[in-house]
């Protein structure tokens, strides 16, 4: 059965636990889908860990929409949210419903991610107004990278922890249908999922969320560049790709691949 908004909703309210990780291309989309995530979200993580780049404020909307279209394309059974970029939504909010719009209505996401509380409450209400799906974003805002000086752990002081509080029940009241907390301390995020009737995703906030998400070619161990803490690699498949390509490499060089098997 197709997960919707109110699916998580339902599952936070019956205590089960949401499963959710990002793609960015049709494989890893497809193989998502068949195991049963909850949620799939295009997120703006495929600055660095597609194309590479040094942050995700690079990334733009077009990038977005194209990458979030392949995802959609194949599947039938999660939710599939699109990661609003770097100044997409910052302007205005008659931009930011527009481009929301071209999420859903181009590239067939179901919902829209947007980092930020209550300074961007107005764009959120007016989203959510349009008949669009918002899942909101607070901790570590990684498009603020540049204003934080870097990926700290948020909310550490407690006047920092009440702004994130109060942001939480903002956004809840604008409407949206979840809210991702981002590398923030277990206890604040425990108390902010016990404040809210719509369900949290953890990432690098601890096991008290409604739910849970990584970054997918972090957990499968593809992305090196670096390792955040709170990622657990369930594989290490950058080093079998190596040492697959290094085989086939050396099969090539000494005339062992192809057969003759392999031959027409």
């Amino acid at each position: 059965m197709k997960k919707t908004t109110t699916t998580l909703i339902e599952m936070k309210a019956q205590g089960e636990k949401i499963a959710a990780l990002t793609a960015y291309d049709y494989i890893l989309a497809t193989i998502l889908d068949e195991i049963g995530i909850d949620l799939i979200l295009v997120g703006d993580s495929l600055g660095t860990v597609f194309a590479g780049y040094e942050t995700t404020v690079q990334v733009t909307l077009e990038q977005m929409l194209y990458h979030t279209k392949i995802v959609s394309q194949q599947v039938k059974n999660a939710l599939v949210v699109g990661d609003m970029p770097f100044m997409s939504f910052q302007i205005n909010p008659e931009e930011a419903v527009r481009n929301a719009g071209r999420f859903l209505q181009e590239a067939g996401a179901e919902a829209v991610k947007l980092e930020g509380g209550e300074e961007i409450a107005p764009t959120v209400r007016r989203i959510v107004n349009a008949g669009i799906p918002v899942m909101g974003h607070l901790g570590l805002l990684p498009q603020s990278v540049h204003k934080y000086g870097g990926y700290a752990v948020r909310a550490r002081e407690s006047k920092e922890a009440e702004k994130l509080r109060q942001d939480a029940k903002i956004l809840e009241e604008c409407g949206v249908f979840s809210i991702v907390l981002e590398k923030i301390p277990h206890q604040l995020a425990r108390q902010v999922s016990q404040s809210l009737s719509i369900p949290t995703i953890g990432i690098g906030a601890g096991p008290h969320c409604d739910g849970q998400i990584l970054v997918t070619p972090d957990m499968l161990g593809l992305f090196e560049r670096f390792h955040p803490p709170f990622v657990r690699r369930y594989a290490e498949l950058n080093k079998e790709m190596k040492q697959a390509c290094t085989a086939y490499l050396q099969d090539v060089r000494t005339e062992k691949f192809p057969s003759l098997k392999e031959s027409f």
